[in-house]
């Protein structure tokens, strides 16, 4: 699933199935290149729900950044800023393009094949 994106940290520590459920976070990690600090990474692939690609989300998570994977690329956004949006214009329902233009923090990758 998101093999390819671990593929491009280094120091990788995976979540315990506790830390999954009570902490939000998928594996951690330094984004080579890109980061010089271990990160906590939620990595979310998006669903079809009511003909619109989304993903439920929290804002409890304790993850510092969340990954979208999209078909070719992977979409990366500061936690804290995203929950801080999120809280402050109280929306449920986000989107992704719109996130990605507000948003001071985000890193866009192409999928390594």
């Amino acid at each position: 699933m998101y093999l390819s994106f671990v593929s491009m940290l280094s120091e990788v520590q995976w979540a315990t199935s506790k830390q999954k459920v009570k902490e939000h976070w998928d594996v951690a990690g330094i984004l080579r290149g890109r980061l010089n600090q271990k990160c906590k990474f939620d990595i979310r692939t998006l669903e079809i729900h009511h003909n619109i690609y989304g993903k439920k989300g929290t804002t409890a998570s304790k993850a510092d950044k969340i990954v979208y994977e999209l078909k070719d690329k992977w979409v990366i956004l500061d936690a804290s800023e995203l929950h801080k949006l999120v809280i402050v214009k109280k929306l449920k329902t986000l989107d992704l393009d719109k996130l990605i233009l507000s948003l001071e923090w985000n890193i866009i990758l192409p999928k390594i094949r």
